[in-house]
């Protein structure tokens, strides 16, 4: 049997390909009832041994119909549990990843094949830890200005993560892991809540290494836009203290929750206290868990010591279908990021483009590579001795004849290793694995989760290396330069 004694309490878990699975674990108590909207609470601990084989099911969530969450999955309030994949429940003291699901703080959870850390123990020796936390509304609803016991409400989603950190720290050794050793990794709206981190005094001392994939420290919210959310939650459903929301069906907030984000994205007003990288119930600014923008938290060097792999895909928005557009949606794009000059750029480096790949290079580098690239200057301006590494994945998917190219969420599967697993085929599309571009990835993010570097040249504001994903995976320096010069000075 495999029983490991937590602080909590005693659980079994259960041998799965080759490693030993404890999942479903709870590391804080069920935020329900009058626990909604506030901080997580410690679990209540129990005696007897507790089953760990089956995932705890996912926080509350509506699927928005895209490719990669069309399927409704089994969810309830009661969701703060984690998943620990370990080669054996030793004194090993081995490295820990901790992975944070994405979804756009809407969706998602840590069961997901995909995310499945087998091959990492196997393989690299590695503890992988995934987890569940609070999204959306119940997640990020900043009802702070009713109340100091709602403070944290909304930030409630990552201090979910900060609590199952800390548990971490008191529990990993006891599954052959060392708490000293712990990478915080996630991608897309994973990548949003690691960048977070980086800049939270909360999380400092509880991990030592960071992996943002596809995303940066540019997703919270400014206090005005948090209140704006909480007062139109309140306005619908017509409950006007935070006591009557905690009495309202989980699923007429999600309804809520879905209908204000429609409101807010038609309503061109609200962007003044919004901005365009942001959206409805994402975290807000303004307390002790995110006490400023975390962009500019980290330029003033907060974490610099910690090391940093990040990077992007090549062709991220496929995944949300901006191709098929005409010349007068790629202009008004431009002109929402404030960047018609960039788009002359864009039209000059890459002659013959047709207006869709226009749209999918700008919207690509606007969302995603160039807020990576700035959350490393942001480090390096603040500490040029910060350890940081970039990469981009340009892999192209065969998948829709073609058309996802190396699209957003791509790269998950090779850094786990996990090309196997369901719903990958989908993404790949037809012909041969590329399982080399899977091996070097995932020996690479083995390396830097290890021993603190991925294997290739660090990134500096002179040469600014990057390994490139592909068929023929390559370092190259500053890569398509004139594109990211035509950036700066754009937010």
């Amino acid at each position: 049997m495999s029983i490991v004694e937590t602080t909590c309490g005693p659980i079994e878990g259960r041998e799965k390909e080759g490693a030993l699975l404890f999942a479903g674990v709870p590391y804080a108590a069920p935020p329900v009832g009058s626990r909604r909207f506030k901080a997580a609470q410690p679990v209540e601990p129990w005696r007897e041994v507790r089953a760990a084989k089956r995932f705890g099911p996912a926080a509350p969530q509506t699927p928005s119909g895209g490719l990669t969450d069309s399927v409704a999955v089994r969810w309830d309030e009661d969701c703060l549990t984690l998943n620990v994949c370990t080669p054996a429940a030793d004194d090993g003291k081995r490295p820990v990843l901790l992975w944070i699901h994405g979804g756009g703080y809407r969706t998602g959870q840590g069961a997901i094949p995909w995310y499945a850390g087998a091959r990492f123990a196997n393989q690299g020796n590695i503890v992988v830890v995934s987890i569940n936390y609070r999204l959306g509304a119940l997640g990020f609803t900043d009802l702070s200005h009713l109340g100091t016991e709602y403070a944290s409400s909304g930030v409630n989603g990552l201090l979910d993560q900060i609590e199952a950190l800390r548990w971490l720290q008191a529990n990993i050794e006891r599954f052959g892991g060392d708490p000293a050793k712990i990478t915080i990794a996630g991608e897309s709206a994973g990548a949003f809540a690691v960048s977070t981190l980086l800049a939270s005094p909360e999380a400092r001392g509880l991990f030592r290494a960071a992996i943002p994939q596809s995303g940066a420290a540019h997703h919270t919210l400014p206090k005005a836009a948090g209140e704006l959310c909480a007062e139109k939650l309140m306005e619908t459903l017509e409950a006007r203290t935070p006591e009557a929301l905690a009495a309202v069906s989980v699923e007429a907030i999600l309804d809520a929750q879905d209908r204000i984000s429609t409101e807010i994205g038609q309503d061109a007003g609200s962007m003044g206290v919004f901005g365009v990288a942001v959206a409805p119930f994402y975290p807000v600014e303004g307390n002790s868990v995110i006490p400023k923008n975390p962009l500019g938290a980290i330029a003033d060097g907060v974490s610099s010591e910690i090391p940093v792999l990040t990077g992007s895909n090549h062709d991220e928005t496929t995944l949300w279908g901006y191709g098929a557009v005409d010349g007068d949606a790629l202009q008004r794009a431009a002109a929402s990021y404030g960047a018609d000059q960039v788009l002359d750029v864009y039209r000059q480096t890459r002659p013959g483009a047709s207006v869709d790949e226009l749209m999918i290079a700008m919207t690509t580098d606007h969302m995603f590579r160039i807020p990576a690239i700035r959350l490393v200057e942001a480090r390096l301006q603040a500490d040029p001795a910060s350890n940081n590494w970039m990469y981009q994945f340009r892999w192209k998917s065969r998948a829709f004849e073609g058309r996802l190219g190396a699209t957003h969420s791509l790269e998950i599967p090779f850094a786990f290793d996990n090309l196997d697993k369901g719903g990958v085929d989908v993404f790949i599309g037809p012909g041969d694995k590329p399982q080399h571009i899977a091996d070097l990835m995932h020996r690479s993010w083995t390396s830097f989760i290890t021993d603190l570097d991925p294997g290739w040249g660090a990134y500096d504001l002179k040469e600014r290396a990057t390994m490139c994903f592909d068929d023929e995976s390559t370092t190259v320096m500053d890569p398509d330069a004139a594109e990211r010069r035509a950036w700066e000075g754009i937010r």
